[in-house]
C-alpha cells in the first residue's frame, strides 16, 4: 500500500466513524439520565475534535506530497 492509498484508507474510516457517531446523540435523551447524557456528549465532543486532528494532518501531508510534484 502506497502512502496515498493510506491516506485514502484512514479518511474512509475517519467517515465512517463521524456518521457513526452522529447516531448515538440522537439517542441520549432516551437514557433519561442526565449525568450520562452529559458524559456522553463530553465525550463524543471529545472523539469529534480527535478525529478533525487526523482530518487536518492528512490534508497536510497530502498537500506537501502535491507541492513536491511542482
Amino acid at each position: 500500500m502506497d502512502r496515498n492509498a493510506a491516506i485514502q484508507q484512514i479518511q474512509d474510516a475517519a467517515k465512517t466513524i463521524a456518521l457513526a457517531m452522529m447516531k448515538i446523540h440522537p439517542a441520549l435523551p432516551k437514557l433519561d439520565h442526565a449525568e450520562t447524557q452529559s458524559e456522553c456528549i463530553k465525550s463524543l465532543h471529545e472523539m469529534t475534535v480527535n478525529l478533525e486532528v487526523i482530518k487536518k494532518r492528512l490534508i497536510r501531508l497530502q498537500k506537501t506530497d502535491d507541492s513536491s510534484l511542482l
